[in-house]
């Protein structure tokens, strides 16, 4: 089974391709170019970048790091919608934790009201926040995520400026 190219989330059908690209949603197809304008980055730049990132001050309460890539998963329901997403954020594992242990609880209150998937994705969300409570990033080294997030940033920032340009 394939992963979508831009967020990571496994295919199991359908999708959009470009090249050898595949991408499970239009949003996803739609950052197909900073994409490419990330694959032209070195690698020296972007692990220069992510060494800054890591030991740096934490972007949502400016305390100390380490910073990484910290994961919260959120559903909500009502009658026959079930909604469900996961949210990548940047920060110290103290704000990461309170974002996930948040949207378990939000979950844990509005995802249930759903018929059939709030009962099914609920517990799911919930204890996948948990499991980011107690094994976040090891904070001794950057994650391979906060090396893919700070490339796509670069090349944002790169491509705005117009010092790199897609293929």
């Amino acid at each position: 089974m394939a992963r979508c190219s831009y967020c990571g989330t496994l295919i199991l059908f359908g999708g959009k391709r470009a090249g050898a690209r595949r991408f499970c949603s239009d949003p996803c197809y739609e950052n197909r170019i900073p994409l490419s304008l990330a694959d032209q980055i070195s690698e020296v730049t972007v692990f220069q970048q992510v060494i800054k990132v890591h030991s740096g001050n934490c972007p949502l309460c400016r305390g100390p790091g380490p910073i990484d890539v910290h994961v919260s998963h959120k559903v909500w329901s009502a009658i026959l919608i079930t909604s469900c997403s996961s949210e990548p954020q940047i920060s110290c594992r103290a704000c990461g934790m309170k974002s996930q242990l948040g949207n378990a609880l939000f979950s844990a209150l509005v995802g249930w009201w759903g018929f059939p998937w709030g009962f099914v994705m609920t517990p799911i969300q919930v204890v996948r926040n948990f499991f980011g409570i107690l094994r976040g990033p090891d904070p001794s080294e950057p994650s391979r995520t906060l090396h893919t997030l700070v490339r796509r940033m670069l090349a944002m920032q790169l491509g705005e400026r117009g010092e790199i340009s897609p293929n």
